[in-house]
């Protein structure tokens, strides 16, 4: 969800041509799955849309492609790190670390709870781009 939350944003920001967003997974178990419906109806409710939208893996070649990537919880800091192989530039980030209660992202398959983690993501990015717009990277 926090690839089509960051884009609403900026795209209602009029920041839409500053920012190149994706999302993508640190395991293959989805690889090639449209959006999870639950997820996709949560989007939905808010006017995001996620069509077309099909789960990819993280690539090393992302690493040199990208100013940050975000993670959501810090079980995938681990499996981030063995696809990039380090993080020098200290680019990957917990999304949640830019808000005042840094933490995990509630994982959504086990709790059900797709509006609460809508509202973690949504936190998590405006905190985000405080902290670029800090930072005068926006």
């Amino acid at each position: 969800m926090g690839e089509f939350i960051l884009k609403d944003m900026v795209r209602r920001a009029g920041l839409a041509a500053e920012f190149w967003i994706a999302s993508a997974a640190t395991s293959r178990e989805e690889i090639g799955n449209p959006v999870y419906p639950p997820a996709r109806r949560e989007l939905g409710r808010h006017g995001i849309s996620c069509d077309g939208k099909t789960a990819i893996q993280v690539t090393a070649a992302d690493y040199d492609r990208y100013d940050y990537i975000l993670y959501m919880e810090e079980y995938n800091r681990p499996r981030l790190m063995r696809i990039l192989g380090a993080d020098p530039a200290g680019k990957c980030r917990r999304l949640l670390d830019f808000t005042d209660c840094p933490g995990d992202i509630d994982d959504p398959w086990y709790t059900g709870d797709f509006s609460g983690v809508f509202r973690q993501i949504t936190q998590g990015c405006e905190a985000f781009l405080g902290y670029l717009e800090a930072r005068h990277e926006c």
